[in-house]
């Protein structure tokens, strides 16, 4: 990648893919689980690091994603990790509220394989409709 003057050096570190974007795993600080995987544009990244909360690239909506704007469940980041091919991000994270799936789990990551078949091994937490009522 080309150094741009007009970004922070740091943005030199990092391999987006062709649509411009990155792959960001959350992760919760405390626990270690994985909370949910979501991409980020460059101004995605920029954000995240100057306010400290995590933003995101809505892919569907081609838009940016404040993380927790309608639902109320912020991720507040404690780090920010690159893979050593500087194409993926972990974000430590605290989850404000403790939901970060929009179904109203704990994390994205609620089904497991058991004997060749998905089952939900998370419960839900907080009916969607009671989180995003005003959508």
């Amino acid at each position: 990648m080309k150094p741009n003057l007009y970004q922070p050096a740091y943005f030199n570190d990092l391999t987006f893919n062709d649509d411009g974007l990155i792959p960001a795993i959350a992760q919760d600080k405390s626990s270690g689980k994985i909370l949910m995987l979501a991409w980020m544009n460059r101004e995605a990244v920029s954000e995240t690091i100057s306010t400290g909360q995590a933003v995101y690239w809505s892919r569907s909506r081609q838009m940016l994603w404040r993380k927790g704007e309608s639902s109320g469940h912020y991720q507040q980041i404690d780090g920010i990790y690159l893979d050593c091919d500087g194409d993926v991000l972990i974000l430590s994270v605290e989850q404000i509220g403790g939901i970060a799936c929009h179904t109203g789990r704990r994390s994205c990551f609620f089904r497991k394989l058991i004997n060749g078949s998905w089952q939900d091994v998370e419960s839900v937490l907080k009916d969607p409709a009671e989180i995003y009522k005003g959508e």
